[in-house]
């Protein structure tokens, strides 16, 4: 891990160079905290654990690195993406606010005082494909109803399990501000029973205006995983994500513990640029957001408490791996990661009609 963190830390030296003239249009105070030592981009690989019923959850960071192998632009895309989320963070700021957790690079990532950032409440549409190889597949419009629900609740924090947030951490707890409106759903039938994460079903089923609208298919992905997502820099072609459909919504076809629509929130989190709580890494490796503290590993279940790191996991973050009955909250550093993508420039502006 250390030569592959020192690998990456040396390319995004030389992509820096390159990306210096960005900072010009801020004040000299704010240029200094554009601080971009820690990124990353390649994970390890928690993928490949299984929780106690054998699902392996989530395969976004899995699915990158394989589009990073591929696309040997990705990576330059993604860091510019990252400067842009930290700058527009940072010109938002006091000085003196924010920053990253101690001892993890420190960039202007969310965290400190929260700042209006004249966004408003955003609105994103969606378009869902179900595509399906029998009756079960083919949800029902409530189910795909229900998962739009889950995500109004969840992103604006209304669901009924907010009441649940540890005191520790109930003062960062978010309102993102972020709303969802279906806006249409097609229906597939397909003799084919499973699609794996190579983004087939997308290749099979093209997303529709993927610059404005967000694309999530629903189709059986196989091998016990519940979803997948791309993060903002991808190709447009298969931008958006991909969750089973037993794990999609709260009613019709539908799987516990995964049967609160929160896999959908997870990965939407993930389209919308956050990385899970515990950074995919050590203790040294940061998710970008100072007020999730750190941790090395996912949870999974439903704890009462877990300590990683010398600190308290922030387990019932939609962006863990927890059971949906456990998931409760996105943190205000969060809110602000995702949406600095949504201010004029950023990686989603269009979503937002900016």
């Amino acid at each position: 891990m250390k030569k592959t963190v020192l690998g990456l830390l040396v390319l995004a030296t030389g992509v820096f160079i390159g990306c210096q003239d960005n900072a010009s249009d801020l004040p000299n105070n704010q240029q200094s905290k554009i601080d971009m030592s820690d990124f990353y981009v390649h994970t390890d690989e928690f993928e490949s654990k299984s929780d106690k019923n054998g699902d392996k959850v989530c395969y976004s960071m899995k699915v990158l690195n394989e589009q990073l192998s591929k696309d040997k632009n990705l990576y330059k895309k993604m860091y510019d993406i990252e400067y842009a989320t930290r700058k527009f963070i940072a010109a938002k700021k006091p000085s003196g606010t924010g920053g990253g957790k101690p001892g993890n690079g420190g960039g202007d990532d969310g965290g400190g005082d929260p700042v209006g950032d004249n966004l408003g409440v955003i609105n994103i549409p969606v378009y869902v494909h179900v595509v399906y190889s029998n009756s079960n597949e083919n949800i029902s419009d409530a189910q795909v109803a229900s998962q739009i629900a889950v995500l109004n609740d969840d992103f604006r924090r209304n669901n009924n399990d907010a009441n649940n947030t540890p005191s520790e951490f109930a003062s960062v707890a978010a309102d993102t501000e972020i709303n969802f409106t279906l806006a249409n759903t097609f229906r597939y039938a397909n003799s084919r029973t499973s699609w794996g994460t190579n983004n087939a079903v997308k290749a099979e089923y093209p997303p529709v205006t993927p610059e404005t609208h967000m694309n999530i298919w629903v189709a059986n992905i196989g091998g016990g995983i519940l979803g997948y997502a791309q993060f903002p820099g991808g190709n447009l072609a298969t931008d958006g994500i991909v969750v089973s459909p037993q794990y999609f919504g709260t009613t019709g076809y539908v799987a516990t513990p995964f049967d609160g629509g929160r896999t959908t929130t997870h990965e939407v989190g993930h389209y919308l640029n956050l990385r899970h709580i515990w950074g995919d890494g050590r203790c040294n490796r940061d998710d970008f957001v100072a007020d999730t503290p750190s941790s090395d590993r996912p949870n999974y279940g439903c704890p009462t408490s877990a300590v990683h790191c010398r600190s308290n996991d922030q387990f019932m973050n939609y962006m863990d791996y927890t059971d949906d009955s456990c998931m409760n909250m996105f943190s205000l550093g969060q809110k602000e990661r995702m949406r600095a993508l949504f201010a004029s420039g950023g990686g989603r502006a269009a979503l937002a009609g900016n």
